[in-house]
């Protein structure tokens, strides 16, 4: 593994919503960042779970899909020119004292701190952001005796956790097992893309928002899906790690075979903090405290912003995120030059490189 070192004034770990917003902030304080991520994309939970899903709560937008408003951030934090390390987690956080990048001379040397990631890049930062979401997230996967030979086989077939395209889904058979939020999402969406769709749940009634449930049972009314219920997930047939067949059983041990091509299980997430855990930081229920006027934590110089950070009353909300990073990159921007003036002004009077 061969180490490579990078010098930046902020390192953000998260490329989720708020982390690229923090991008964007730091960028108008001109503080150059770096971000990681240990999934393969920008965009966090947005990109990863559900980037068709609109939603509804972000200022001047009534309806925005999750995939563009990821877009939309990367594109507001491109100027800055940003340096995104993805793919590859944080795993050791440690102090060590630097001079920022674009000192004046004079200045003296800050407390800061060097990032170890999970594939030997290293980054020394006078400040950390920590955006990291809900920590490290996996898919809880069903219990299914061989499962791993279907799993991450193209789009339109296999056992899939997470949906990238849609649209590679047309025309295919598709099952899908849970009774939550995003199974339901995704059964309303694919219904219209699916040749046959199938949701398997344990019980009759679904645990969805009311009115994704009655979209779910007008959609089987009408024939543009099938409701295996009360059933679960028995068994996986197929060859050669190519799905053919999904088994339910139901509560009397009666067993049924649904024709498939693909699999998609919605059994919830496992979410834990992953390193963030071992880094000494003050902890409640598994968040990270901080001083909500700056987004301060406990160890100087490292700062939490979005889910994983909390106070009283905190909303879990992406504009209260957007917010908590701007608070942020001005606590970061007197801390790492405490004897220079900023003169602030309004992006509507300073504007944004090449803009």
């Amino acid at each position: 593994m061969t180490e490579t070192t990078h010098r930046t004034d902020v390192a953000i770990i998260g490329a989720g919503p708020v982390g690229l917003f923090a991008v964007f902030e730091c960028g108008m304080l001109q503080l150059g960042c770096h971000v990681v991520d240990a999934l393969d994309a920008p965009g966090g939970q947005c990109s990863a779970l559900y980037p068709e899903k609109p939603i509804f709560d972000i200022p001047g937008y009534p309806r925005i899909q999750a995939a563009e408003l990821v877009e939309r951030l990367s594109e507001q934090a491109a100027p800055f020119r940003p340096v995104y390390h993805l793919g590859q987690r944080v795993d050791r956080l440690e102090p060590c004292r630097l001079s920022p990048p674009g000192a004046k001379p004079g200045e003296e040397p800050v407390d800061g701190w060097r990032l170890v990631t999970s594939k030997g890049t290293v980054i020394e930062a006078g400040a950390v952001i920590i955006a990291a979401g809900v920590g490290a997230f996996g898919p809880n996967r069903p219990p299914l005796q061989g499962i791993e030979a279907y799993e991450g086989r193209g789009e339109g077939q296999g056992v899939h956790y997470f949906i990238a395209k849609p649209e590679s889904l047309r025309g295919e058979r598709i099952v899908i097992a849970g009774g939550g939020d995003s199974a339901l999402d995704w059964s309303i969406l694919l219904a219209e893309l699916a040749d046959k769709l199938y949701v398997i749940h344990r019980r009759e009634r679904f645990r969805g928002a009311p009115d994704s449930v009655a979209k779910l049972h007008a959609l089987a009314e009408a024939g543009r899906l099938e409701l295996v219920v009360p059933y679960q997930l028995d068994s996986l047939e197929g060859q050669d790690g190519k799905l053919e067949a999904v088994v339910v059983r139901d509560l009397d041990g009666g067993r049924r075979q649904l024709e498939a091509d693909v699999l998609l299980p919605f059994f919830g997430l496992s979410m834990n903090l992953g390193p963030i855990a071992e880094w000494g930081l003050a902890l409640d229920k598994h968040l990270i405290v901080v001083d909500p006027v700056s987004g301060a934590t406990d160890r100087p110089g490292i700062y939490a912003v979005g889910d994983i950070a909390t106070y009283p009353n905190k909303l879990k909300l992406i504009l209260c995120g957007f917010s908590e990073a701007a608070l942020a990159a001005h606590a970061i921007r007197r801390r790492l030059h405490p004897h220079e003036e900023l003169h602030w002004e309004y992006s509507t009077t300073k504007g944004v490189p090449g803009a």
